[in-house]
């Protein structure tokens, strides 16, 4: 704190890099605070943040160990002993200077001041419902009474931010001005305010942006709705509202000890533990053992060859030229050369539709992607990356193809799926240089990049595309080398699962009803419709070769494509497809349905089982969490929670449930083992329990705690 000839005291938070809003700072905040309220010398406060950012929010750290402990005694009492008590209803005015970030905890004390002037394009916002909580200092009550119900409602259901032009639309901000006049323009305000020469506004007593009891009920009543929609099985959005409800009908004051409350109720949930496990978990895929902690950097990727413009190449090429990186797309003939560059710029045009990127962005775009039919162009590139059909002898071709004719320094990489590297590799010299980068379709709206080394691998090579996956906005992971790798090995018995359960007599509708109703976005059934029929049949020949021991075949795909159908390719799979229209079941497949049951022949006496909706889910995902436990094993991932954010962001595994192996653990590891040991002795061996999770039921260790190092955790990483 420093208090001017002016008489006005500034008070500066400072923990760089955002000023996040630590236990200490709120300490020091306070006593500054009191301070400044009995000095004589001070007339006003103006609080403001270190390094050109006011703050971005409350320390995420804290919550971290409230969930190890179960001790919400460690969150501070902020709302209504600092910020109603000491700065709202304190006896000498105050003013926030907010600059860049103003979000969460940050935008609640900035609530709490009598006035606020921001720098231009200051982010403003409160995203605490994304940590599975809700604002807990004030923010549910202020934000509704400066800028209404409806747009306060959105920014808190969101969690987006405002810029600070449209805050001062709003009524959030009193007014913009330019970053050097901030704090001179702050501290005369604060002192107009002192003299009365400016209202002394206390955002809490404010109700003229209400509007009446009624309007607030229907404002409130649409919100949920739309809420029971969005934003299924989490309870922090229907909480928020009730709080907001609480301010509106009861006052303020009551609002704030309702929110108060709700907040410590909302910290010790499932959901909130999910969320703040995958945004730590987010943070920890970039430490990579050997690779990002020896010293090396990154070297610049600026030109990158694609090969094969289908589906997949021309997906990842979208994400390159979006981020300024040269891309040269190479096809076998002109048809589909053309096509692919077409797709390219499809992409980028559906963006520019969407509002999401501008013209002249996307302008630049264009021109940074060519089309080739040769090599030749090949001399200079940084990197390449393969992205044909799975066809092991086309893809070891390439690879000697593009080891003649690529400079030594760059970068082969494959986009398989399936296919283990070392086989994909095994005709080339360059073994270091071999590597797996891994999109998930569509690749340019997909956030993962599955990033596969080989005990070969280079380090510089992985850090090299670590670098490209977050120039590209992607979440690099990086995994070991086995077939499926490491997301779609723990998922291949998701798909084998749901179609044992179908040749159990289950309806196929109803189990991918239940898995939605879990909360990913469709469920197995037709996600091989979207993927296509040859995707399935094509990686099913690798899992029956690699983990033959527990492979359940089925002929339903093989029955479904002998009657003319293809899911969404050709509008004819489980569910019927029509442009502009809402896939539909098509009962018209239910004959070859029973045809597969009559073949498999494993329904107990002939008929169908019986079986609740919450089974239907354990029978499908525990399998998952099965192969789950060989990966940890095995260690192709460096640690569990990496399963965790990959299942996330590959498979659209609920954020909210933590990921995979997170889930496993909420469940908890005896209720899985006993479960699929129950019904491996039903059903056979596609359902034995691993040795790893075995293990760790017996002695009550959860999952994602660290493997033993086994020698074939050495050899995967």
């Amino acid at each position: 704190m420093e208090v001017g000839n002016d008489g006005v005291a500034v008070i500066t938070f400072v923990n760089p890099p955002v000023n996040a809003l630590a236990i200490q700072i709120f300490a020091g905040l306070k006593e500054k605070w009191n301070e400044a309220a009995l000095r004589n010398d001070v007339k006003a406060i103006v609080l403001t943040g270190y390094g050109g950012r006011f703050s971005g929010g409350f320390d995420i750290n804290v919550f971290e160990k409230v969930h190890k402990t179960d001790d919400v005694s460690l969150l501070p009492d902020v709302s209504v002993d600092l910020v109603t008590n000491i700065m709202e209803d304190g006896k000498k005015p105050a003013v926030a200077a907010v600059e860049g970030l103003c979000l969460g905890g940050g935008l609640e004390l900035a609530l709490g001041c009598h006035a606020r002037i921001a720098a231009p394009r200051t982010q403003l916002g409160l995203p605490e419902l994304s940590l599975g909580v809700l604002p807990g200092s004030g923010g549910t009550q202020r934000l509704p009474r400066l800028i209404g119900l409806p747009k306060a409602i959105d920014m808190m259901m969101t969690s987006k931010p405002i810029m600070s032009e449209e805050g001062e639309k709003l009524g959030l901000i009193d007014a913009v001005v330019p970053s050097k006049e901030l704090l001179k323009v702050a501290r005369q305000w604060a002192l107009d305010i002192a003299e009365r020469r400016k209202p002394w506004m206390r955002s809490l007593h404010r109700t003229d942006k209400i509007g009446s009891l009624s309007e607030a009920h229907e404002v409130l009543k649409l919100a949920r709705k739309q809420v029971k929609q969005t934003a299924r099985n989490m309870p922090q959005h229907l909480a928020c509202l009730d709080v907001i409800e609480e301010g509106i009908v009861h006052g303020g004051y009551n609002g704030v000890l309702k929110e108060a409350k709700v907040f410590e109720d909302l910290v010790l949930s499932d959901t909130s533990r999910g969320l703040v496990h995958v945004f730590f978990a987010q943070r920890a895929t970039s430490k990579v053992p050997n690779v990002t902690d020896i010293g090396l950097k990154p070297r610049p990727v600026k030109k990158v060859a694609i090969i094969g413009g289908g589906l997949m190449g021309s997906g990842i090429a979208t994400s390159l030229v979006l981020s300024n990186i040269f891309v040269i797309i190479k096809e076998i003939n002109p048809e589909y050369l053309q096509k692919g560059i077409k797709t390219v710029e499809a992409n980028i045009r559906g963006l520019v539709a969407r509002k999401k990127l501008q013209q002249d962005k996307a302008n630049k775009a264009f021109s940074m992607v060519k089309g080739v039919l040769d090599y030749s162009e090949f001399k200079d590139v940084d990197m390449v990356i393969e992205a044909v059909i799975e066809n092991v002898p086309l893809k070891q071709q390439i690879f000697i193809d593009i080891e003649k004719v690529c400079p030594p320094h760059c970068i082969l990489a494959s986009n398989t799926s399936t296919i283990d590297l070392n086989v994909i590799g095994k005709k080339t010299s360059s073994q270091d240089r071999v590597i797996g980068a891994h999109f998930f379709s569509p690749a340019h709206v997909m956030p993962l990049l599955e990033i596969i080394r080989t005990e070969k691998t280079s380090a510089q090579a992985i850090l090299d595309l670590m670098a490209v996956g977050k120039t590209i906005k992607k979440v690099p992971v990086v995994v070991g080398n086995c077939t499926g790798f490491a997301v779609n090995r723990t998922f291949f018995p998701y798909a084998q699962s749901a179609e044992f359960l179908a040749n159990l007599g289950v309806d196929v509708y109803r189990i991918d009803a239940q898995i939605i109703s879990f909360g990913l976005p469709i469920g197995p059934f037709q996600l091989q419709d979207l993927a296509g029929y040859g995707v399935a049949i094509a990686t099913g020949k690798e899992y029956s070769s690699a983990f033959p021991d527990r492979i359940f075949k089925s002929p339903l795909l093989d029955l479904l494509i002998k009657s003319g159908r293809n899911g969404k390719n050709n509008g004819k799979g489980y569910y019927i497809y029509k442009k502009g229209e809402k896939a539909r079941p098509d009962p018209s497949v239910l004959p070859i349905i029973e045809e597969s049951r009559r073949l498999t022949n494993i329904m107990p006496g002939g008929t169908p089982i019986s079986i609740t909706d919450q089974e239907i889910v354990e029978m499908i995902l525990f399998p998952v969490v099965n192969e789950a436990c060989r990966v940890l094993d095995e260690g192709v991932v460096v640690r569990a929670s990496d399963l965790d954010v990959a299942s996330v962001l590959g498979m659209s595994f609920p954020s909210y449930r933590g990921g995979i192996v997170f889930w496993g653990d909420t469940v908890g590891a005896g209720h899985i083992y006993k479960s699929l040991r129950k019904w491996s002795e039903l059903y056979g061996n596609f359902f034995k329990p691993s040795k790893f999770l075995e293990e760790r039921a017996a002695k009550g260790i959860p999952l994602s705690a660290p493997a033993a190092t086994s020698s074939a955790s050495r050899s995967r990483m």
